[in-house]
C-alpha cells in the first residue's frame, strides 16, 4: 500500500492509502517517486474545469524517482536507475512519434474515443489528467506505473539534484517549446502573459533563444519580481493599461511574438473579464480567454501567437477577425516532451540554467490538499516540490505484485 493524492470532486483532493501500482504491460516500469510537484494545470482539475475525472483518481504529472520494477520487454531501464518522467505518454512507434510530435501519439490513450468526441482526434495519454487522456494515475504518490518505459523516462546523472532536473517533467520543456514556437530572431521583442512557473521558463527560454527584450505581464508581485530577476521588463496589468503600453514600448509596431502562459482561468479587468467569469459561473462557457484576447490584439502584424496555457473547451468572443487581418501564426498544444528532454538536460549540466530557481516551497505529500488551496490564491506560492515519503516512514517499501500482463 502507498500514500497518494486522490481526486474526489471540485476543490476536494485528499491524501489516502491506496494499492501499489502493478506491472500490467510488458513495457511498463514502476517508479518510487522521490520528488513531485504541483502544477497550475492541476488547479484546473481541482477547480472542476477538466471533465472526465473520477473519484479516487491519483493526481500529478510532474515527478521523478528511482526504478523499482520493470516489465520483461523493458530494455533501456533497470532497477535502481534514477529518471525523470515526461508528463506525456508516447509509444515511440506511431506516425506522430516518428515526426517528433510526441504529445499527439496515436497509441498511448486507451480512451481515445472520449477525446475524439470532444476534439475530433485524440492526443497522447497524460499522467494524472482525466480519463479523456487515458485515466493514468499520476505521480503525486509514493509509487507510479510508467507505461512505454523505454520511450519517456530519461536517466539523470547523480551529480544533479532532484530540484535541478525535476522540471524536465513538464514546465521547463513547456516554457521552452512556447518560446521556440515564436521563431525568435535577433532584435525580437516577446510579450508573455502570465508569470507562473511556465511563464517563468518561457521568459528564460526566450532570452536563451536570442530575444532582445521580454515583456512579462501579471499582477502578482512575487511573480513579477521573479520575472524581473529573470531578465524581463514587467507590467502589472492591475496598475497600467497593457494594451496602451505595449505599442509605446515597441515603436508602435507591437511585440514580434506573444505567449499566452495563462490559459483557461485568466484573470483581468474590464468587460471581457467580467463576461468570461459570468458565463463560466453559469456553466455557459468552459474557459476564460481574457489573456488570449489581449495577446491576439497586441501582437504585431505577421507575428506569432504561442499558447502553452491549457484550454479545455470552446472559447467565446475571440477576436479571430483581428488574427486574420494581421496574418498571425498560431502555435500551441501539449509539449512534445521527448524532443526536448536531452537538449535541456545538457543546458542544465552546462550551467546555462538552474531550474530550481522557480521553487518557493518544499513540503511533504501530506500537505498537498492545503497547498492546492494556497496555490489557487496565486499569492506568494509559485512552485511547490513535494517529498512523498517525508511524513510516512512506515510506508516506504515497494513489494512487486505483478498483475496479468496485457499484450
Amino acid at each position: 500500500m502507498m500514500r497518494a493524492l486522490c481526486f474526489h470532486g471540485k476543490r476536494d483532493v485528499r491524501v489516502e492509502t491506496v494499492d501499489d501500482p502493478k506491472i500490467v504491460n510488458a513495457k511498463d516500469a514502476i517508479l518510487k517517486v522521490t520528488s513531485t510537484a504541483i502544477c497550475g494545470s492541476d488547479l484546473h482539475i481541482w477547480g472542476g474545469f477538466i471533465p472526465g475525472m473520477k473519484a479516487g483518481d491519483v493526481l500529478g504529472h510532474e515527478f521523478m524517482g528511482e526504478v523499482v520494477e520493470v516489465g520483461r520487454e523493458v530494455s533501456k531501464l533497470k532497477v535502481g536507475d534514477r529518471v525523470v518522467v515526461p508528463f506525456t505518454i508516447a509509444c515511440g512507434n506511431c506516425f506522430f512519434c516518428g515526426k517528433d510530435l510526441w504529445s499527439l501519439c496515436d497509441n498511448s490513450n486507451p480512451n481515445a474515443k472520449l477525446a475524439e468526441t470532444l476534439y475530433g482526434y485524440s492526443g497522447s495519454g497524460l499522467f494524472g489528467y482525466s480519463h479523456i487522456y487515458g485515466g493514468y494515475w499520476g505521480g503525486q504518490a509514493q509509487f507510479v506505473r510508467v507505461p512505454f518505459a523505454d520511450v519517456g523516462p530519461i536517466k539523470v546523472p547523480s551529480h544533479l539534484s532532484d530540484e535541478q532536473v525535476l522540471f524536465l517533467s513538464d514546465i521547463f520543456p513547456t516554457g521552452y517549446q512556447a518560446a521556440e514556437n515564436c521563431n525568435i530572431e535577433p532584435g525580437d521583442t516577446v510579450a508573455i502573459w502570465g508569470c507562473g512557473p511556465v511563464g517563468q521558463f518561457a521568459i528564460r527560454s526566450a532570452l536563451m533563444l536570442g530575444a532582445e527584450r521580454v515583456i512579462a505581464i501579471d499582477e502578482n508581485p512575487e511573480r513579477l519580481k521573479m520575472a524581473r530577476e529573470s531578465g524581463a521588463l514587467v507590467l502589472n496589468f492591475s496598475e497600467v493599461n497593457v494594451m496602451e503600453l505595449l505599442p509605446e514600448m515597441t515603436g508602435g509596431r507591437g511585440p514580434d511574438s506573444v505567449i499566452d502562459a495563462v490559459g483557461m482561468e485568466a484573470h483581468g479587468y474590464g468587460i471581457g473579464s467580467v463576461y468570461d467569469r459570468t458565463w463560466q459561473s453559469m456553466g455557459l462557457a468552459t474557459d476564460r480567454p481574457n489573456a488570449l484576447r489581449q495577446a491576439i490584439m497586441a501582437c504585431r502584424k505577421g507575428g506569432t501567437v504561442s499558447v502553452p496555457g491549457v484550454y479545455g473547451g470552446v472559447l467565446d468572443k475571440l477576436p479571430f477577425g483581428a488574427a486574420f487581418a494581421k496574418g498571425l501564426t498560431f502555435k500551441m498544444g501539449q509539449t512534445h516532451m521527448m524532443k526536448y528532454l536531452r537538449p535541456l538536460l545538457r543546458r542544465i549540466e552546462e550551467g546555462e540554467i538552474d531550474p530550481s530557481f522557480v521553487i518557493t516551497r518544499r513540503a511533504s505529500l501530506e500537505e498537498a490538499p492545503s497547498l492546492y488551496q494556497e496555490f489557487a490564491k496565486r499569492g506568494r506560492l509559485i512552485k511547490t516540490v513535494l517529498d512523498p515519503f517525508a511524513a510516512n516512514p512506515a510506508i516506504a517499501e515497494f513489494e512487486p505484485a505483478t498483475a496479468t500482463l496485457q499484450s
